[in-house]
């Protein structure tokens, strides 16, 4: 008898990696089959390195936010969740994840609407068209977007 492999999640956030809405859906994801979660975090870019170089930033950031999310995430994941620091655009670095690394899912977590430049840029449509189904998780709600939704 074959054993199916684990559905490949990837966790998409940055501010919001340790919400307790993400936390929430990440249990809930769980709960509903054999997943394996990595967090992606894109490396954020500062200041004039926006404008002259945004692939030369510090990583310092992002592996804060990953210190301080990953055991959160491990605890909802109920298991290990992998770690991953991205290029400073952050469609750029969900498509390096996926064409490098393959998930099956995504789970992209942003602050509220009102202040979130993720939203503003449409960003989990944009990830949509991968073709993979994607979660946005907010401070208010869950919204299902792209393939297999």
């Amino acid at each position: 008898m074959e054993s199916s492999s684990p559905t490949r999640v990837l966790i998409v956030a940055h501010k919001t990696a340790a919400t307790p809405a993400l936390l929430e859906a990440v249990r809930e994801r769980a709960a509903r089959g054999d997943c394996r979660f990595t967090l992606l975090v894109p490396a954020a870019a500062h200041g004039l390195h926006k404008i002259v170089d945004p692939e030369d930033v510090g990583r310092s950031e992002a592996e804060e936010v990953l210190e301080l999310a990953l055991p959160l995430l491990e605890d909802a994941a109920g298991g290990h969740v992998e770690g991953l620091i991205g290029a400073p655009a952050p469609l750029t670095a969900v498509m390096d994840a996926v064409n490098l690394h393959g998930f099956d899912e995504i789970i992209v977590s942003t602050l509220p609407q009102r202040i979130s430049r993720w939203l503003h840029l449409d960003l989990p449509a944009k990830i949509g068209g991968l073709g993979l189904p994607v979660t946005t998780v907010t401070a208010r709600e869950r919204v299902k977007v792209g393939a297999g939704a």
